[in-house]
């Protein structure tokens, strides 16, 4: 959901550029100034994949529009998923027992 001046900004100066795997849609002003993203759902920054970050942040100058050559071994990009029931949870963490101290340590004591 974007705010009514953001719309009315890409409805006046704006031009559709693309968009990504998200549903996130990016625009650029029409003088080629201004690069700006209307997140599909709740504004989350780490949504904008690292390809169309570049291209917003002036860091390229051609929008990814048919997409990117991708290795093999690279994976797709996650949005931050903390908070979510998808986030990383170490083991011993969520009421789980962590494993008993080596030993290997000794607390720090003040003379």
């Amino acid at each position: 959901m974007s705010l009514i001046g953001t719309k009315l900004f890409t409805w006046w100066k704006g031009e559709a550029v693309g968009s990504d795997g998200f549903g996130n849609r990016y625009f650029r002003e029409k003088n080629g100034r201004r690069r700006w993203v209307i997140f599909n759902g709740k504004p989350e920054a780490s949504k904008v994949p690292p390809e169309w970050h570049a291209w917003l942040h002036h860091t390229v100058d051609d929008a990814p529009v048919g997409g990117v050559h991708k290795h093999r071994w690279e994976k797709e990009h996650l949005p931050n998923l903390t908070g979510t029931p998808y986030a990383y949870k170490p083991a011993g963490t969520g009421g789980g027992q962590r494993p008993k101290a080596t030993g290997d340590y000794e607390a720090w004591r003040p003379e």
